[in-house]
């Protein structure tokens, strides 16, 4: 059987699809950001920039930047608002294994949109939101304006912030929760003092990770061939007669590959010709994967985090955003077990099991690809119809509920299918 899906009977909630619906593009960015300014990005510029205090260190007013643990709020900038955020597989380890992947998995990524291109009511209110949602990131609240552009030393932070292995998801330069979170993860491992502020303290531990955040990168003749998919359909049954769902296009390919959200990644490279083999560019230079071997992995459904953990460690190797079930069809409590690492996933569409997409009644298998509902790696679980997997939506982890499982970025979830082992790792559901 195939990775697919299962969903209730009953009519989703329009705030649900509205939650769960991603915004049509990525976040705008205002204007060019230079390199240089990411590269030289230090604390007390950003101090400066922010409070307008000055130096503290050259006799200035000292001003700590302390983040609202429920609002979000810097003490002189506000965050962004959020972001309408095979059948058989070898069993590693065990050469004449195999296990079935499910074919009712709970996360279903993709139904909100195929039920709002069929409600024209839905449809009108989701663009209404979202141009409310546009306004609000360029209205002033308080006499503060919100955060409108991505701030060179955040995109540093944030970068800094991957390679510790504390993924901050999408690296997209803004002060959202994700970054809040990953800042928290960060103390815990370090041992520092469990402050909601970014400080001088933190920074200083950050910082010595010396590496240029940005690095250079050559586009090749393998990155134009592609093939690409700039005109994705919604329906399933035109996604089932593709090859494949893969990237839309070569932007979108690197923004992935580096972590980075699409519009940062053309922000950084305004004049690039994206088309043409040799062109130079510039993307920030993200983690890896630690070099260990996990053996537990606690999933926090209240946090909306996945921290994984060596041996009997009190700090996680491994800390990542994640979107974890909802009231609805929430995830599993207790202990399981991971079966098996899928790479490339297909996708079984049921609408016997599942709900009925369109005209779509027959069942039918759509191709892997890191555009497909499950992403490009899907870990099985022991418990029926759960995973770990990836989503074709990174601006959308810890955005809104998955359907039960438990849903990474594409880059996150295949770091964290180099350290998990098929019947060693284990993973424990706790609220």
């Amino acid at each position: 059987m195939m990775v697919g899906t299962v969903i209730s009977k009953t009519t989703l909630k329009l705030a649900t699809i509205l939650a769960i619906m991603p915004l049509a593009a990525s976040f705008a960015y205002g204007a060019p950001i230079e390199p240089d300014a990411i590269a030289n990005a230090t604390f007390d510029s950003w101090q400066k920039s922010k409070s307008g205090k000055g130096d503290s260190k050259n006799g200035g007013e000292e001003a700590v930047l302390e983040i609202d643990q429920q609002s979000g709020e810097v003490e002189a900038a506000k965050p962004e608002a959020p972001k309408p955020d095979a059948a058989k597989v070898a069993v590693p380890g065990q050469p004449d294994a195999v296990v079935e992947t499910p074919e009712q998995s709970t996360d279903v990524p993709d139904e909100a949109a195929a039920q709002v291109s069929a409600n024209p009511e839905a449809e009108k209110e989701l663009k209404a939101a979202e141009e409310k949602a546009a306004e609000e990131k360029k209205s002033e609240e308080g006499g503060d304006k919100k955060q409108a552009e991505a701030d060179p030393f955040l995109i540093r932070v944030q970068v800094l912030l991957d390679r510790a292995y504390t993924s901050p998801g999408e690296i997209d330069g803004m002060f959202g929760d994700n970054t809040r979170k990953a800042l928290a993860a960060y103390r815990a491992m370090k041992g520092l003092p469990a402050k909601g502020e970014l400080d001088e303290k933190l920074w200083d531990s950050l910082a010595q990770d010396t590496a240029s955040p940005i690095q250079s990168y050559e586009l090749t003749a393998e990155d134009i061939k592609g093939p690409y998919f700039p005109d994705l359909a919604e329906d399933y049954a035109e996604l089932a007669k593709l090859e494949q769902i893969g990237y839309r296009n070569v932007t979108e390919m690197l923004a992935e590959r580096f972590h980075m959200d699409e519009g940062l990644l053309k922000a950084l490279n305004p004049d690039a010709d994206f088309e043409k083999a040799g062109t130079k560019i510039t993307v920030v230079a993200p983690g890896g994967a630690p070099d260990a071997e996990v053996t537990r992995i606690l999933v926090d459904k209240k946090k909306g985090e996945l921290r994984a953990y060596v041996g009997d460690a009190k700090e996680p190797a491994f800390v990542a955003p994640a979107s974890i079930g909802s009231e609805d069809t929430p995830s599993p409590s207790g202990k399981v077990e991971v079966v098996a690492v899928v790479k490339d996933p297909t996708y079984t569409y049921n609408p016997e099991i599942n709900f009925q997409q369109g005209e779509n009644k027959e069942k039918m298998e759509l191709p892997a690809g890191p555009n497909g509902p499950v992403g490009n790696v899907w870990i099985d679980l022991s418990k029926p119809t759960y995973g770990i997997h990836g989503t074709p939506w990174p601006n959308l982890v810890n955005k809104s509920g998955s359907h039960g499982c438990v849903r990474l970025t594409n880059w996150d979830v295949g770091r964290l299918a180099e350290l998990v082992k098929a019947k060693k790792t284990k993973v424990e559901f706790v609220d």
